[in-house]
């Protein structure tokens, strides 16, 4: 029996891979974005405890909705890499039953840990939030080399991967960090697709709930223009791009 944190489940999502999904939400996160909604998901302390075996007996309840839309089961968080075994053991006995399995990371953690679970993901959600690494250190707090070291094991290993990169408007916005990122994924021949998403500030309630600093407070979502432009950046490095 393997027992992890966890801080919500989301029985029918429809944005965290192919399909409908049953959406498991891991509590901790080594991040600290700037622009995060699950500020909530970041302490480990404060999540509820579950058995694996728990998970699983209420995923099967769904498996008549991923059969029919090619869905499945997705771990997100807070940061899923945290706890890895808990991770593994959820995505093996998924596959056992035919379910398919998607991973959403930030990719900031020793290939060590990762190594195991990545062997029952059939799917890597890789969010590279900027390219340059002292934009990625002011929007996250910690070091883009992991990440990139990640991305590139990801390559070697040629496991499915989307790329995910937030656009906020004066932060990763930067036509040096755009094409930087580009340039980098373009190199990456396991990339199925780059998801650009736009900024929002869906969290920020919850920001202010916790008595956190929301430093984006005055930053508007971008507008379709920049939108256009940047997709464009990618699309130009022969990228597929949603």
């Amino acid at each position: 029996m393997t027992e992890g944190l966890i801080h919500s489940l989301e029985s029918c999502g429809t944005v965290d891979g192919p399909g409908i999904r049953f959406v498991i939400f891991t509590q901790g996160c080594p991040l600290r974005c700037l622009y995060c909604h699950n500020p909530d998901c970041r302490h480990p302390e404060d999540g509820k405890k579950v058995t694996s075996e728990e998970l699983i007996t209420e995923i099967k309840k769904y498996r008549s909705y991923f059969q029919y839309s090619g869905g499945g089961v997705t771990v997100t968080g807070g940061e899923p890499l945290m706890q890895p075994e808990f991770v593994k053991a959820i995505f093996e006995e998924c596959h056992k039953i035919g379910i398919h399995t998607v991973l959403d990371t930030s990719g900031y953690v020793t290939l060590d840990a990762a190594k195991p679970v990545l062997e029952h993901t059939d799917l890597v959600l890789l969010d590279i939030k900027s390219f340059n690494p002292d934009t990625y250190r002011t929007v996250t707090s910690v070091s883009l080399e992991p990440t990139l070291k990640f991305a590139r094991y990801l390559a070697e290993i040629n496991k499915p991967t989307w790329i995910r990169f937030v656009l906020v408007p004066g932060l990763t916005d930067a036509e040096d960090n755009v094409l930087g990122l580009a340039k980098f994924v373009s190199q990456l021949k396991n990339v199925e697709k780059v998801e650009v998403l736009p900024f929002h500030k869906m969290g920020e309630y919850k920001w202010e709930q916790l008595g956190f600093d929301y430093q984006l407070k005055n930053t508007e979502p971008p507008s379709q223009e920049l939108m256009n432009k940047v997709i464009n950046t990618f699309k130009n490095y022969n990228l597929v791009v949603q």
